[in-house]
């Protein structure tokens, strides 16, 4: 989808040092240049009006600043990207009815075009406070993937609900299935894959760091599950395609190094 109009609406970028699989995640080089800067450029070419990077690192902050002055020192203490997103929100005074897109650091192949659909999509939203996006499922091994996040939402294109299972069970198809796995579902349909990119209006973000954690939360380990606890109402929109891969452990980096490789020799 090509968000024609032009959107207002802000990037943060989190990025910490200590990550526990991969530290020092954010400066590990990927054909030529840090995995922050090739985040910060894919970014740069949304339609964002201000593009900032938020680390708690000095050697990020350094590293940062030799291609954007808009880099943003935070506390060591957050627990995660969205509650360093609300410390920036505070810091810089961003209006609370400010779009905010929360970009993670380790994105070197994300699309402009879902960046600027995520925000479009909490813009064009009277009632939600956050938006995400979706994809639909078609491979019966993702849907019972539990790494692989599913959303159900209803008419107005709000979720009701992410779950690592399978969601909506199909009672007839999935008893089927489960007694002979060797047979795949020849038209799965009305499944969604959550692709977890996040919009949020600025206003949210300091509430969100007050809400005691769900439940549901905890058990199936989904931030988002905290929102819709407490009555904060995602939208959704479906991107065009399943992102490009994000750097989770050192073994991704070869795959996403071949990618940018070939995407730089076509300039």
């Amino acid at each position: 989808m090509t968000i024609q109009k032009m959107i207002e609406y802000k990037i943060v970028i989190p990025a910490r040092y200590a990550s526990t699989r991969f530290p020092g995640k954010p400066l590990v080089e990927i054909a030529g240049k840090t995995m922050l800067q090739w985040t910060y450029e894919a970014a740069c070419q949304s339609q964002a009006r201000d593009i900032y990077i938020a680390t708690d690192d000095e050697r990020i902050f350094e590293s940062a600043k030799q291609y954007t002055d808009q880099v943003v020192m935070t506390a060591t203490s957050h627990q995660n990207g969205t509650e360093r997103l609300s410390e920036v929100s505070e810091k810089l005074a961003f209006a609370d009815d400010s779009i905010v897109v929360n970009v993670q650091g380790d994105e070197p192949l994300i699309k402009p075009s879902d960046i600027d659909l995520v925000a479009y999509t909490l813009q064009q939203s009277n009632e939600a406070g956050i938006s995400t996006l979706y994809y639909p499922i078609s491979d019966i091994n993702e849907l019972f993937d539990p790494n692989i996040v599913k959303v159900v939402f209803n008419e107005q294109q709000l979720a009701l609900y992410f779950s690592r299972a399978p969601i909506p069970w199909n009672r007839n198809s999935f008893q089927h299935l489960l007694q002979s796995p060797e047979q795949q579902s020849d038209n799965l349909t009305g499944y969604y894959r959550h692709i977890g990119l996040y919009a949020y209006k600025a206003g949210l973000l300091a509430q969100l760091k007050q809400l005691t954690p769900a439940q549901n939360e905890l058990l199936e380990s989904l931030e988002q599950l905290r929102a819709l606890h407490h009555g904060i109402k995602i939208a959704v929109a479906q991107c065009d395609e399943i992102p490009g891969i994000g750097v989770d452990i050192k073994e991704d980096l070869i795959q996403v190094e071949r990618i940018l490789l070939q995407r730089s020799s076509q300039f």
